[in-house]
């Protein structure tokens, strides 16, 4: 059994009520009957019934919210206004944006406890699908920042485990301080724990291998690695370059000592331009799948989508999503 299809039967077992806002797109659509059939969550659709089900068979099952019917949306409405009056929101302001925001209305959902995490991001961006979680609900207390990861799945891969890496921030912050780089590590090495039930072993990447570069920027991963270490019990050891850190035998020739080298699995990238250009690296050339970007550090699940993402692939992140709820 693969690692997508473990999530899947974990979702199984303790089914979550997740939202898919972007009911326009089919794919989306898709998505949701797949996940239905398949049984991994308990699907919120938002916008009119009627049209969504002309679009696509195999949504019986879902539960539909039209924001403009809702017997609940004035209450929505003025929790809203209360949440952000101190940014000038008025009821009228709030009104209007639940009415044409599905993603505000989605975040609502779940702040109101009606629903436990929405998966959006196929036909928006990042920012549209993460601005709303931010301003509705929040970082976790005990989180520095709001970061995103590529759970990663390479098919024939001997390295990470078994061909299953995640790759972090490739999604959102877009040059982090040694201070958030740690923090990034932290919350992935968790991430990590969390969906594979593995032992995260954490790579802090850089284009140099223990001291064979000099440079600023693999300063900040050095100190990025040593704030890590101090903040955590995890297996996290840098800087290393991409090879030292998941082939084992360049891990003998350039880091020994490392504990973590040759067979990292959490991979932290110096910043987003790495990150992002890493994941689409290895997700065209090495044909793997890629979910997400997941975020972490958001008090409840609210996870982006690629918008070159397939159905397939959202079904992923729905069940990424529902193993990353609040467990019964």
């Amino acid at each position: 059994m693969n690692f997508i299809d473990k999530i899947k039967e974990r979702a199984k077992q303790n089914k979550k009520r997740i939202v898919l806002p972007e009911t326009m797109d089919e794919r989306v659509l898709k998505a949701a009957s797949i996940a239905l059939k398949e049984d991994i969550a308990h699907i919120i659709l938002i916008g009119n019934k009627e049209e969504i089900l002309k679009k696509e068979e195999g949504l019986s099952k879902a539960e539909f919210i039209d924001p403009n019917t809702f017997e609940k949306t004035n209450e929505l409405v003025e929790r809203l206004a209360e949440l952000r009056k101190h940014k000038g929101m008025t009821l009228d302001k709030a009104k209007e944006l639940l009415l044409n925001d599905y993603m505000y209305f989605a975040c609502m959902l779940v702040y109101d406890g009606l629903a436990d995490g929405v998966v959006s991001g196929a036909c928006h961006s990042t920012a549209n699908t993460l601005r709303p979680a931010l301003q509705v609900l929040k970082t976790k207390e005990e989180s520095l920042l709001v970061s995103a990861f590529f759970f990663m799945v390479v098919p024939n891969c001997e390295y990470g485990e078994n061909g299953a890496f995640i790759f972090a921030d490739a999604g959102l912050e877009q040059n982090p301080t040694p201070e958030k780089l740690a923090a990034i590590a932290i919350d992935s090495a968790d991430s990590f724990k969390l969906l594979t039930q593995k032992e995260p072993k954490v790579a802090m990447l850089s284009h140099s291998t223990m001291g064979s570069a000099k440079h600023s920027d693999v300063d900040k991963v050095v100190e990025a690695t040593k704030l890590a270490k101090e903040k955590s019990n995890y297996l996290i050891d840098g800087e290393l370059q991409l090879d030292a850190a998941i082939v084992p035998e360049v891990a003998k020739m350039k880091a020994p000592n490392s504990s973590v080298a040759g067979k990292a699995n959490v991979l932290v990238f110096p910043d987003l331009d790495a990150g992002n250009i890493g994941y689409k690296l290895v997700q065209r050339l090495a044909k793997a799948e890629a979910y997400g970007p997941i975020t972490q550090g958001i008090k409840y699940p609210i996870n982006d989508l690629s918008r070159g993402c397939n159905a397939n692939d959202i079904v992923g992140v729905i069940a990424i999503t529902s193993v990353q709820c609040k467990q019964d």
